[in-house]
């Protein structure tokens, strides 16, 4: 008898040596799959564990074996959008992830504009208490975290929208994901990975900055705070590289205010760590981001100096912007309040560019082109096919200089999607600026209703001008 209880003693001790199967929390009960993809799902376990994995929309069964290194991955694929689903996941010990959705899923992130929720006190989030929880659109959040080396898992968990959630969420996000929803008709999961103050040199793998001598110069630059981390790849490491081996759509990012004190070099320094973040996620991840509005900086252009880095950052392929200047009524408040209609703009870039939804007015009127003609410069624009429109009496921020760099305010005329320039005080005119001041908010739009970027055609000093 007691050789029995021994035996089965050393069985009970011998089976929970074992390491049962462990998952990353971004793979759980309430997430959403992208649809009709190769998805991965991965974890630790035994070394040799069989771990069979079975999907409810398919009843399709798959097995991995355990590595030496106590790893597993496995990719499986989605069906179309749809739900709820289940995910079984048995080895020595056994799993099941439920409600699960299968549709649209987009990392949303950068500094405290797409961090901020409903807990801001922002109307427009609060007038969706009432009537926002939805099981199509899912949340999950990424704590800030730091570390010096790239981790393998984060905290969080799948959430679905409601007024308690949403209080808690980007609200930037939340918009976005809610036009998608109404117009795809499938379910949106966000990923939240934002952190106040960051500086982009965080969310961009260290070895990246490091290693080029412009953006390791820059990158000193950036003081320390008590409110957030300024060393290059800090937050990359520890709430970006958990989440890559998850599959997305693409990533929406509001970002900027924390590089104006390098303007210069910020469109090298973004489009590195785009084009990192595609290269972990081994795709050409769409990105659409939102062009810093006007603010009362101390140092004189410096937000016009960074705004045009973030214009040039579009010739990154499949990118995109929305201008936000007609947004903000108050240039001494860095967060402005109206989010909702941010998140509808990067939903039109989504909408049009990626899932190529026709008939959306999505991209903002830009500069082309210009020719001097006698006392005036005429400017060619982009993407007004409707033409131009005043909101107001007169054209405001537009100025023009001669060769002694001096700018005047300028007076302007239209002529369909082109701009007549001129200043009595300027005979012979060779440069136009429009916009190019940290506070300036200018009035001229497409008749679609989107306003023109900021622009300048000179390359000179940008403090220059009197």
């Amino acid at each position: 008898m007691r050789n029995g209880c021994l035996l089965s003693a050393l069985l009970i001790l011998n089976l929970s040596s074992f390491a049962n199967i462990r998952l990353p929390d971004i793979l759980s009960g309430n997430m959403v799959l992208q649809q009709q993809s190769s998805t991965r799902l991965w974890g630790w376990c035994e070394p040799g564990e069989k771990i069979r994995i079975t999907t409810s929309w398919d009843n399709r069964t798959d097995s991995v074996t355990g590595t030496r290194d106590a790893r597993w991955q496995l990719s499986i694929p989605t069906p179309a959008a749809g739900g709820p689903y289940t995910i079984t996941l048995k080895g020595w010990n056994t799993i099941v992830l439920e409600n699960i959705m299968v549709g649209e899923v987009w990392i949303c992130s950068g500094q405290s504009n797409m961090e901020m929720s409903g807990s801001w006190g922002l109307p427009d989030v609060q007038g969706e208490y009432p009537a926002c929880a939805t099981n199509a659109i899912r949340f999950f959040h990424i704590p800030r975290t730091t570390s010096m080396a790239p981790q393998d898992d984060c905290k969080g968990q799948w959430t679905a929208c409601d007024s308690n959630e949403l209080k808690k969420f980007s609200a930037v996000a939340y918009f976005f994901a809610k036009k998608l929803n109404k117009e795809l008709n499938v379910s949106i999961g966000l990923i939240e990975s934002a952190w106040s103050g960051t500086p982009a040199e965080v969310w961009t793998p260290p070895e990246l900055v490091n290693s080029d001598p412009e953006l390791k110069e820059t990158a000193a630059r950036q003081k320390p705070s008590n409110g957030w981390p300024y060393l290059p790849g800090y937050c990359y490491n520890a709430m970006i590289a958990p989440i890559v081996s998850y599959t997305i759509a693409g990533a929406i990012w509001y970002q900027g205010e924390g590089n104006t004190v390098s303007p210069e070099a910020y469109g090298k320094l973004f489009t590195t760590m785009i084009g990192s973040w595609r290269k972990a996620w081994n795709k050409d991840l769409p990105f659409y981001f939102v062009q810093i509005a006007p603010f009362k900086y101390g140092v004189p252009n410096q937000g016009s100096l960074l705004r045009e880095q973030q214009s040039a950052s579009m010739r990154l392929a499949n990118t995109g912007m929305v201008v936000i200047s007609d947004l903000v009524d108050d240039t001494t408040e860095i967060h402005p309040k109206n989010k909702h209609d941010v998140g509808l703009r990067l939903a039109n870039w989504a909408l049009a560019e990626t899932y190529h939804k026709n008939g959306i007015v999505y991209k903002h009127p830009a500069y082309v082109s210009m020719e001097i003609k006698g006392e005036q410069i005429r400017v060619r624009l982009d993407h007004a096919p409707g033409g131009l429109v005043v909101r107001g009496n007169s054209v405001r921020e537009f100025s023009i200089a001669a060769a002694d760099k001096v700018f005047y305010p300028a007076s302007v005329k239209m002529d369909g999607n082109q701009l007549i320039v001129s200043s009595p005080q300027v005979k012979k005119p060779v440069a136009v600026r429009y916009q190019f001041s940290n506070t300036g908010i200018g009035n001229v739009f497409s008749k679609e209703g989107l306003p023109l970027a900021p622009f300048r055609t000179d390359d000179w000093t940008a403090g220059s001008d009197k």
